[in-house]
């Protein structure tokens, strides 16, 4: 297993490596390697979670975006593939230094709570099978979307699973595991 950088030294290695140029998305995803899943599940996981999840088709669309790359880690991928319109997207390097500059004092605080734990749930076993999870719960997120706010709660662990990606905390993974599963006996016991 590559050794472990925490999310500080990946921002700031994302930073330092494109000193004036524009940043694209494709170069986020080859600095996170395979931890770069967890960013792509997470990030619209959170804008489905957040109050643009009421806005109607919004969390149907991140759930079909989570599917698309959960989908590519089920079948075995190291990191994500994306399209050419979206890998060729960017901001410019002022505007990266800026926010890495402002979230580092976030991210150090985040670094001292996490660490690389029951590794089993790191390994490429677990990881599609996380990935599975991942798929039931998104697609759980489409039929939610009828009720105001009730695609947030796969959406919460959508978040927590997509953080342990990125971190590499399989403690962080359980804990995700662990909602989806108090989800699906809140759900049996609903029905």
């Amino acid at each position: 297993m590559e050794s472990r950088n925490s999310l500080t030294q990946l921002l700031e290695t994302l930073d330092g490596s494109n000193d004036g140029k524009t940043i694209h998305l494709q170069d986020i995803v080859e600095t996170f390697r395979s931890r770069g899943f967890g960013p792509l599940i997470t990030l619209p996981a959170l804008l489905a979670l957040l109050p643009t999840g009421g806005v109607p088709g919004v969390p149907t669309l991140c759930a079909v975006s989570i599917v698309l790359m959960a989908v590519q880690q089920l079948f075995g991928r190291q990191s994500p593939w994306l399209p050419r319109k979206l890998r060729e997207r960017g901001i410019s390097h002022d505007k990266l230094h800026r926010t890495v500059k402002r979230v580092r004092p976030w991210t150090q605080r985040i670094d001292k709570l996490l660490a690389q734990r029951l590794e089993i749930l790191l390994q490429p076993a677990a990881r599609r099978l996380i990935a599975v999870l991942v798929i039931a719960l998104a697609l759980a997120m489409i039929p939610l979307e009828l009720l105001p706010f009730a695609a947030a709660m796969p959406a919460l662990t959508i978040t927590v699973i997509g953080l342990g990606m990125t971190t590499e905390d399989g403690l962080l993974l359980l804990i995700g595991v662990l909602m989806a599963v108090g989800l699906a006996v809140s759900a049996f016991w609903l029905l």
